[in-house]
């Protein structure tokens, strides 16, 4: 039998929210005929889907990220703000399409109050310039008599969007990035790019484009941006047909960080820097089957199957095991491309990985717990790693993986505990005792699982709800409790504790 410990006293740190965060872009079809479809009937006079909208909500979204990814490199934002219909029909070559730019800056402002989150803006700094990237600070959240907040009021916006997160670029050490610059030539230009726009608004906070996490562009860039960042990000997509490695690759995610911590930790301490630099995962899932030329001009439209919503839970939990650094996180992304909610012309259907998504959006709580877990193990082989996306992602030497991963969190005001288990193990299920280390469970268990019948299983139009998640109570009480975690499943489960 499995033990998994759990000891009030053993905190590591605070969950910050914004990991659960999320990220548009103007790829395929996760804007127009995702969250915006002009003339729908699913759609409101402005052109958002309302239903899209009701299953967006659900996912608490606290930080949007937008407008891209490898899109803002050659977007330039005044086409798309101003009277719609005089906007410009532009060539879009990041994605191979074209850009009616009807969904624009003061589009994007609206869906995140209509959702609650956030906004999060990346600026081009591919084909754009310094002085575009001060205009567009200045025109969200400029207060004065200025032309460009001005212009906002002009276009029928008399206060100040707040934009509070600036993103210095989109994966600017790339090939396929347009403008794309080596890591000394980048910082130079970032430098000129923050100072401007700190200037025009002080309070906002810049988030430095970061590479996986471990590279010598990670490093030459945080030397770098440091003394002006509050951020530094990290981009990473796994993924492998292979259950086992495409469920254990999420803890790459984990050896990023690591890496980028010790990297942050090292130049605050030589160049004496005061202020916190946390990490912004504001790339991540699992994408692995559309990467193709061809699937990327097709909207690379991911189908997810069970493994991969409980490769995207492990990746949670890791997150929260690493609360103190990552403190924020953009989920890739939202709808139809690489997405949890995928639509068609007459409605929708949730895939499997919104699951995980939700639940974890819904009952985390504000301190993360040292969760021990000890119970059965797998050894990856390094010959199951077949490098499928083009990108080194082998953590068979992180192994031997505990097939339970788990996180926890508590809320000391109220004594409400949520333990979070993902069983990878393709075939069994796994009987556990969760040791509270003397707390008691009072008031019950409240249990919600995502599972499904293999971990192949999908969701479709036809079959939306193949993978779903189950939700029972079940009567328990004392300091320890067993549960039979079922195979290939995420278990939340949720008590009263004192």
């Amino acid at each position: 039998m499995a033990r998994i410990g759990i000891d009030l006293h053993r905190r590591i740190g605070s969950v910050d929210r914004r990991i659960f965060g999320n990220f548009i872009e103007h790829l395929g079809r996760c804007i127009y005929g995702g969250i915006f479809e002009e003339g729908s009937s699913l759609s409101d006079p402005r052109g958002y889907r309302l239903d899209v909208l009701e299953a967006v909500r659900p996912l608490r979204v606290p930080v949007l990220r937008w407008p891209g990814g490898n899109f803002v490199s050659g977007y330039h934002w005044l086409d798309g703000v101003g009277p719609v219909d005089a906007r410009p029909r532009r060539s879009e070559l990041a994605w191979y399409a074209e850009e009616s730019n009807r969904f624009g800056t003061n589009e994007f402002i609206e869906y995140c109050r209509r959702i609650g989150a956030e906004p999060y803006i990346c600026v081009n700094m591919g084909t754009g310039s310094m002085d575009e990237a001060q205009a567009w600070v200045e025109y969200c959240n400029g207060t004065g008599n200025t032309s460009w907040a001005n212009l906002r009021r002009q276009h029928g916006h008399p206060e100040p969007h707040g934009v509070r997160y600036w993103g210095l670029g989109n994966e600017m050490y790339g090939g396929w990035q347009i403008g794309s610059l080596s890591a000394e030539d980048y910082v130079k230009k970032a430098r000129t790019f923050a100072l401007v726009m700190k200037r025009t608004d002080p309070t906002i906070e810049l988030i430095g484009c970061g590479h996986n996490g471990w590279s010598d562009w990670d490093a030459i860039v945080l030397e770098g941006l440091a003394p002006i960042v509050d951020y530094h990000s990290i981009h990473l997509y796994t993924g492998q047909p292979d259950h086992y490695a495409n469920v254990f690759q999420s803890h790459q995610a984990e050896r990023a960080v690591r890496i980028c911590s010790a990297l942050i930790e090292q130049v605050r301490l030589t160049q004496r820097i005061a202020h916190p630099i946390h990490i912004a995962f504001d790339e991540w899932n699992v994408w692995y089957r559309t990467r193709s030329h061809e699937d990327r001009v097709g909207g690379v439209e991911e189908r997810y199957n069970l493994s991969d919503a409980l490769a995207v839970a492990t990746y949670l939990n890791g997150f929260i095991r690493n609360c103190r650094t990552v403190r924020l996180a953009n989920f890739a992304q939202l709808v139809n491309a690489i997405a949890p909610i995928f639509t068609s012309a007459t409605g929708l259907f949730r895939q499997t990985i919104y699951h995980p998504l939700r639940l974890y959006a819904e009952h985390t709580l504000s301190t993360a717990l040292d969760v021990q877990v000890d119970g059965p193990t797998y050894d990856l082989p390094a010959d199951r790693e077949q490098d499928v996306i083009g990108r080194v992602h082998h953590v068979a030497d992180l192994g031997p993986f505990s097939l339970l991963d788990a996180s926890a969190t508590w809320d000391p005001a109220t004594g409400q505990l949520t333990l979070a288990v993902v069983n990878r193990d393709r075939e069994r299920s796994h009987l556990a005792t969760i040791d509270l280390g003397g707390a008691t469970v009072t008031g019950g268990l409240l249990v919600s699982d995502v599972t499904g019948p293999d971990v192949g299983a999908v969701n479709s139009f036809e079959r939306p709800d193949v993978v779903c998640v189950q939700e029972r109570r079940r009567e328990v009480g004392g300091a320890t409790l067993d549960y039979d975690f079922p195979a290939h499943s995420l278990s939340v489960l949720r008590m009263q504790v004192r």
